[in-house]
């Protein structure tokens, strides 16, 4: 016979534990005459079938059929569908963990939450030791925090010999140039790279022009080019982050960006930017778009997962209509704005191929190269020429 106290210490259970099994029948105590209750072996038995049953995942109200009758296979075969879920659950939890730690891949998990909770996830990003444009960056290009510096160099090696940064061609900046209702005086081009654009804007207009990029070798390449041109005068570069631009309210009658309006998201860019634009004044840009209801799936998994916020152009026409600005034309960039990009990237990318085509950075790429060229009727970069009431 056992007092409870000497039943704990042979089941290695709580006290408190004993007397709840005893409350639900698993055990059975007997009061002695000095008040004491004492268990019987067969107690102590069954407190060892009940801990080996639980080891097998079974729930208390499981194990109590199991004890009272013969033992219900479906019972068991539900228990078993749960704890495989749960041991997944518990694979995922792990994997996370261990990618925090440095020890895995973390892009999923991050792509998860940019579209989840993008701010978030960019407040995050900065606790965690990054500045503001490689918290960016990160966000989207590298998409795991582990593999930053590495994906960044490869990435850097890739675009240096590159003209265009994006797609994009001459023509086409200066056609929607020319249409403007009224000619620009001031203009601020966000997210200038190697200024390819801005020496279109400087060319064709007569307007002064501010340039801003939050990349400096970018600005230097511009620098040299505009020298060169003897268009030095015409623009100031400046290196800033297009989320704290350095400016007054209404200084600028233009603003203009091309191919990275992405970055700070459609909505956010243009509530924010409008802030810096005159009344009436024009805000032009471009971002991709469906040219079409039903792009092939290939296409659409990889955009939807590399740009989670990519819509039709008529969805991006009523965003920018409810942020208080007047919709005035959009129009599509050429085939050959497209090929003044991904034409030479690709090249590039062949060229790199023996030394960085093993690299996330160059599969990255190389990976987007060949959805474009497969699928071209189905996405569009979309200038939107709008005006702010």
């Amino acid at each position: 016979m056992y007092l409870i106290s000497k039943l704990a210490k042979e089941a290695q259970l709580s006290r408190s534990t004993i007397l709840y099994y005893e409350k639900l029948g698993l055990i059975s105590g007997k009061r002695m005459e000095n008040g004491y209750r004492f268990y019987s072996e067969i107690d102590l038995q069954k407190l060892h079938l009940i801990q080996k049953l639980q080891a097998g995942g079974l729930t208390l109200k499981e194990i109590m059929i199991c004890l009272e009758s013969k033992m219900d296979r479906a019972v068991l075969q539900n228990r078993l569908i749960q704890l495989d879920r749960e041991i997944e659950e518990k694979r995922k939890a792990r994997d996370v963990l261990a990618a925090l730690l440095g020890e895995g891949d973390l892009s999923e998990w991050q792509r998860s939450l940019d579209r989840l909770a993008p701010k978030a996830h960019l407040e995050w990003l900065l606790k965690q030791g990054f500045d503001e444009k490689n918290a960016y960056r990160l966000r989207w290009l590298t998409k795991n925090m582990n593999e930053h510096d590495a994906y960044m160099s490869d990435f850097f090696t890739v675009y240096e010999t590159l003209k265009y940064w994006g797609p994009g061609s001459e023509e086409d900046t200066n056609s929607v140039l020319q249409k403007l209702e009224v000619p620009p005086k001031n203009i601020l081009e966000i997210g200038c790279g190697k200024g390819v654009a801005t020496e279109v804007l400087a060319r064709n207009s007569s307007a002064t022009i501010t340039a801003v990029d939050n990349e400096e070798s970018a600005l230097e390449s511009l620098n040299r080019d505009l020298k060169e041109k003897g268009l030095e005068n015409r623009v100031k570069t400046l290196c800033a982050s297009m989320t704290e631009l350095p400016f007054s309210k209404e200084e600028f009658d233009v603003i203009w960006c091309e191919t990275s309006i992405y970055i700070m998201g459609f909505e956010e860019a243009l509530r924010y930017w409008r802030d810096f634009l005159k009344k009436s004044g024009f805000m032009v840009v471009n971002d991709l778009v469906w040219s079409n209801d039903s792009p092939h799936p290939e296409c659409r998994e990889f955009w939807e997962k590399e740009y989670p916020d990519i819509g039709k152009a008529e969805r991006r026409i009523q965003q920018a209509q409810k942020l208080g600005y007047r919709f005035l034309f959009d129009q599509p960039l050429s085939w050959q704005g497209w090929l003044n990009y991904y034409e030479p990237l690709k090249e590039r990318l062949e060229f790199l191929k023996p030394t960085l085509g093993e690299r996330t950075a160059w599969q990255d790429l190389n990976r987007e190269v060949d959805i474009i060229f497969q699928y071209p009727k189905d996405i569009n970069y979309n200038f939107f020429v709008l005006e702010k009431k």
